[in-house]
């Protein structure tokens, strides 16, 4: 393997040494020395070989020779996706070995590629080869080339995946006939670098590549690639600049010599629809504008069912679920009217997991004997979190009460760089609609390009809120009584005693006169009217990271159904189906549902789209310049 810092002619000779062009079946030996044992000295001095004879014991004739190269089978056989020159030098070799030296190499070779093997600098070597027109050095580590080293016969010069930082190197002495230059998957920055693709440098330049690099400046590139009066060909995708709306037609109504851009025809059409852009390509604004649109999810739990019936000293649950992502944040910082911007989400100790297991048949039971019944959840106990004052059970350690504390789940925390938005917190239904729609606007594209290469992670987020009453019940007030002295303990008991009558004689009448059970019903679920609310508790769903990169290279949409794997199961199901059955076994007007049969798990999902605006026509362009004039 070639050491990382080789030179070009380095990459060269080893690449020679690789294909064995004198080594068995190539060259000469054993295998084929009559051909070449001359009878003359003409025939040595042209290097004819010497016709074949018939019979030649221990040797092998060039028919066999050829075929041992030709054969994908064959152990001597060129790797596949050998170039046509490797193919043409391993025959070669065998036909008449003796052309093969460093002469005909160079004066051969008018393709060169040396992709992959660690080249760091481009020698003067190069210039030994007289008649070479391409030359590619793709995916080395090459930061500049001294043009000086590069041959005048140069018509396509490749160099993808460097780590070039600037095309001036290029410009010391560039080959006056180049046709394409691919600078593509390099470090190219700032708006100098407009200066050095004109028609000064390459005046017959006819395909130029710039894709995925840090460009910005797009009017001020356009104006240097104006002076280029061959220029058919240009890609320009993937860099910052291209995420601007107004930029494929900016780009076509100011080349009109344009054939392609960014591998797109450019059709008689799109050139008549961005007719007159140039003119106004000083008042677009230089930013980006993407929409992101979040719809229903789908296939969420309803994580109530496995809650007890709240007792009269609570805790009462609600539950809700939102969904966010995170975003490259703008210097004006946005705000969504439906959630805004989430800068820290915290997320206790988690107490369950997402319900993908089998729910136990005792659940069913308990759930078909009544909903007072007490359902637990698949942990056991409830969560609780920090500082509720009603904490399963009381406990003086310290690593116990570490674990009731609070932590944040990577997953609810933004990347570097970004912040996190989430949608409108909404109650359980089979299907949650977002209705989230987002406008974001950013005027630094460098970021903006990383963002969208490193695409976004979206997550379903399900909060509890466990709520207690807000005045403490009569126990409690029986119990602090106890501390006081003399006639305040008297009139204590005094009390106690006339609530307890009060309530004796409530009782008889009850037992006189039966209440309905829906009242029964209404008053045993009736919440306290003042509540006091803990701390959110959080829990990821899903998580799930969103490819973005399409938007680079010139997609206008990405849409994508987020599948985050089992969350909903067919005993859940049937928890819930038998929970609505028993609110309607009053109701003989509707029929109660029936536990469903499939088997089939139903996985959470979300529908998000990010779309990038993008000008289609002049039109509406023109009425806004007429407005602002």
């Amino acid at each position: 393997m070639q050491k990382p810092g080789g030179t070009l002619s380095a990459a060269v000779q080893e690449h020679l040494r690789r294909l064995c062009l004198r080594e068995f079946p190539c060259g000469t030996g054993s295998w084929n020395k009559s051909r070449f044992l001359p009878r003359t000295w003409r025939a040595w001095k042209e290097l004819v070989p010497r016709e074949e004879e018939a019979g030649n014991p221990g040797e092998e004739t060039v028919e066999a020779l050829l075929g041992l190269v030709r054969s994908p089978n064959s152990p001597w056989a060129l790797p596949e996706g050998s170039s046509a020159e490797d193919h043409f030098l391993k025959e070669l070799a065998i036909q008449n070995p003796l052309v093969l030296k460093d002469t005909f190499f160079y004066s051969y070779f008018r393709s060169l590629r040396v992709v992959d093997k660690q080249v760091s600098l481009v020698d003067k070597g190069l210039l030994k080869f007289l008649n070479l027109e391409e030359l590619v050095l793709s995916a080395n580590q090459i930061k500049e080339i001294d043009a000086i080293n590069l041959p005048p016969t140069l018509r396509v010069l490749e160099l993808y995946g460097n780590k070039i930082s600037s095309v001036e190197c290029l410009c010391t002495r560039p080959p006056p006939h180049l046709q394409h230059l691919g600078l593509g998957q390099n470090k190219l920055l700032g708006p100098l670098e407009s200066l050095y693709v004109t028609a000064d440098y390459w005046p017959n330049l006819v395909s130029l590549d710039l894709s995925f690099n840090d460009l910005t400046d797009l009017q001020g590139l356009i104006a240097s690639l104006r002076t280029l009066p061959h220029l058919r060909v240009l890609v320009l995708q993937g860099n910052p600049l291209a995420l601007v709306p107004y930029y494929r037609g900016l780009t076509i109504d100011s080349l009109p010599q344009l054939c392609v851009l960014d591998d797109i025809t450019v059709s008689p059409s799109e050139k008549y629809q961005f007719r007159g852009l140039s003119r106004s390509g000083d008042l677009l604004a230089r930013e980006a504008q993407l929409v992101v649109t979040i719809g229903n999810v789908k296939g969420v739990l309803d994580t109530s069912i496995l809650d007890p019936e709240p007792g009269p000293q609570g805790p009462f649950i609600s539950y809700s679920y939102y969904v966010t992502y995170d975003f490259v944040e703008d210097e004006e910082g946005e705000r969504s009217t439906h959630g805004g911007v989430l800068a820290e989400i915290v997320k206790p100790s988690p107490s369950t997991e997402q319900l993908d297991e089998d729910i136990p048949e005792e659940l069913f039971r308990e759930a078909e004997d009544s909903p007072e019944s007490g359902l637990s959840s698949q942990s056991g106990e409830l969560e609780e979190s920090e500082g509720s004052g009603h904490l399963p059970r009381v406990t003086d350690s310290a690593e116990e009460l570490a674990k009731l504390r609070p932590r944040i789940d990577p997953r609810l925390c933004p990347s570097p760089g970004t912040v996190l938005f989430s949608t409108g917190r909404e109650p359980w239904t089979d299907v949650i609609p977002c209705h989230y729609e987002m406008h974001h606007t950013l005027r630094d594209l460098v970021p903006l390009k990383a963002f969208l290469l490193a695409g976004t992670t979206v997550t379903i987020v399900e909060e509890k809120i466990l709520a207690w009453p807000a005045v403490p019940p009569a126990v409690d007030a029986v119990l602090s009584s106890k501390s006081g002295k003399g006639e305040k303990d008297k009139k204590g008991q005094q009390d106690k005693d006339k609530k307890a009558k009060d309530r004796k004689d409530q009782a008889g009448k009850a037992e006189k006169e039966p209440v309905p059970k829906e009242q029964k019903a209404s008053k045993k679920k009736e919440l306290p009217k003042e509540l006091r609310q803990d701390p959110p508790i959080l829990r990821v769903l899903g998580s799930g990271l969103v490819a973005l990169e399409p938007l680079l290279v010139g997609e206008p949409l990405v849409s994508e159904v987020c599948n985050f794997g089992v969350i909903r199961t067919l005993e859940t199901d049937n928890l819930i189906a038998l929970r609505d059955a028993k609110k309607n076994k009053n109701k003989k007007a509707k029929k109660a549902p029936e536990p469903r049969k499939s088997k089939t798990k139903v996985p959470a999902s979300l529908d998000l789209q990010m779309l990038k605006e993008s000008i289609t026509s002049i039109l509406p362009l023109q009425e806004m310049f007429k407005e602002v004039l």
